[in-house]
């Protein structure tokens, strides 16, 4: 072996400059392990994800632990038989060190989970899928859990929807999905509380000649071997209950508003012949007003999704394109639409905050019949107010906490109005008409509850509105004018 030259010279003997910095390095050293180790102590160790975020109308819906980003959902459905097969992948971000996390399932089997890319374990409690990954998930990581699955989706029932079906309910020719407040997850596994929104790619498969519809833009359609796969992408946040596979038999029509947002409108033809009001018209003029009233329009696309359901009883404001059963009328399209601001593109922050999307429509009715020059919001109020002596059982609502059995009770919607209609002669119409698109400026793609909205009236008025919202909303009994 050859020797280095220092040592056929002799060890050198250091500068005293490189001794210290030698020392220094050392002591860093030393001191980066201490913290690294104490870090390391500090860091808590994993633990479950919650398996509901405590609303306390659905205590287990949505879910702990975790943010929802993007679900990509692929569907392939078969009218004749009603199964359904699904495989969704949730891209999601860790708020706390996971040892495992839930999903909502209501009903379907599932087959299979990954954790990126990883088979992961699973057991179902109830309506919870509990997923065990391989590794524990650290906080602030993004990660994907798809879940493959199957079976006949049912819809839900009992007294909250009006004591109407919802969710995936089968039609003569495929099936209408509405889903408010809690059936999204009767068709693929979610988070699914509108506390958790997040953006979506939507794949459709179903037999040839039927149209797959669903939330924001069309990406792709194609036929091949017998069925149809249309792709759609919803790039703006949304809630689980908004989103929608509705497949059939459809018209569609295309265009753009007068103002220039594209529109998407599928009619049932069973129904086309006979609707007593042009829907797409009705659409383009109502989402340009209220662009201009409520603030931009949110979302890529509007639109209607309008099926032979009479069953349903109801409509509801699916993100981009309303679902209407087979009742329907312009009040009822002004409604839904106006639902595109109040609760889908600002959404409650607990269900019990449900008079700010229902109130908020209900009093964009009055607002439409004002527009249109038939009756002003004050005269609809009277005939709200004037309907309905002292001791009816409207009265005995609390508009703000309105139980989750009773959270669409008319009252959820006429009072909430009414409320409005207080609030617009308390602070005049020039601060009432600032009030509303500031409301969904500030909140735009997010959530929030009434405290938010009466701090925003009281900053915006520059008034203190503590009676007014005590009377109207958190007290029962008819108020006295």
């Amino acid at each position: 072996m050859a020797l280095s030259r220092s040592a056929r010279l002799g060890t050198a003997r250091p500068s005293p400059t490189t001794t210290l910095k030698r020392r220094a390095t050392r002591g860093s050293s030393v001191l980066t392990a201490a913290v690294s180790f104490l870090v390391i102590a500090a860091a808590p160790a994993p633990t479950p994800g919650a398996p509901g975020i405590e609303d306390p109308y659905f205590l287990n819906l949505g879910n702990g632990g975790f943010d929802a980003l993007h679900y990509d959902l692929d569907v392939a459905y078969a009218p004749d038989t009603g199964r359904l097969e699904g495989r969704t992948t949730l891209t999601a971000r860790a708020t706390q060190n996971l040892s495992s996390l839930d999903l909502d399932l209501q009903r379907l089997d599932v087959s299979g989970v990954e954790v990126d890319g990883r088979r992961a374990e699973f057991t179902r409690t109830g309506d919870e899928l509990v997923i065990t990954p391989r590794h524990a998930l650290a906080r602030g990581r993004t990660f994907r859990v798809t879940v493959t699955y199957g079976g006949i989706p049912q819809p839900l029932g009992g007294p909250i929807v009006f004591g109407s079906k919802y969710g995936w309910m089968k039609t003569p020719d495929g099936v209408f999905v509405a889903c408010e407040p809690n059936a999204a997850s009767t068709w693929f596994p979610s988070s699914d509380h509108p506390a958790d929104k997040a953006t979506y790619d939507i794949r459709i498969k179903a037999p040839t000649g039927l149209t797959g519809v669903s939330n924001g833009r069309l990406v792709s359609t194609y036929d091949r071997g017998g069925s149809t796969y249309t792709h759609w992408r919803e790039s703006r946040p949304m809630a689980t209950y908004l989103a929608t596979a509705t497949i059939g038999k459809f018209d569609v029509r295309t265009g753009r508003t007068p103002g220039g947002i594209p529109v998407y409108v599928a009619i049932d033809p069973v129904l086309k012949n006979g609707n007593s009001v042009d829907v797409y018209a009705v659409t383009a003029a109502a989402t340009d007003y209220w662009s201009q009233v409520f603030g931009p329009y949110p979302f890529e696309e509007t639109g209607a999704i309008v099926d032979d359901m009479p069953e349903a009883g109801f409509s509801l404001e699916v993100q981009s394109k309303p679902a209407y059963s087979a009742v329907r009328n312009e009040t009822t399209i002004v409604h839904e639409l106006a639902h595109q601001w109040f609760g889908d593109s600002v959404s409650v922050a607990r269900w019990k905050d449900i008079w700010l999307n229902e109130g908020f429509a209900t009093y964009a009715q009055w607002l439409w019949a004002e527009h249109q020059g038939t009756r002003s919001a004050h005269d609809s109020f009277r005939a709200a107010y004037d309907a309905r002596p002292a001791d009816s059982s409207f009265w005995q609502i609390e508009v703000a906490d309105p139980q989750r059995d009773t959270m669409f009770a008319s009252a959820v919607y006429q009072r909430g109005a009414m409320t409005l209609q207080m609030l617009r002669e308390r602070i005049g119409d020039r601060a009432f008409f600032r009030l509303l698109p500031a409301w969904t400026r500030l909140h735009r793609y997010g959530n929030a509850d009434t405290a938010d909205f009466i701090r925003l009236a009281e900053r915006v008025s520059g008034q203190q509105l503590d009676d007014l919202f005590q009377t109207w909303l958190f007290t029962t009994g008819k108020p006295v004018l």
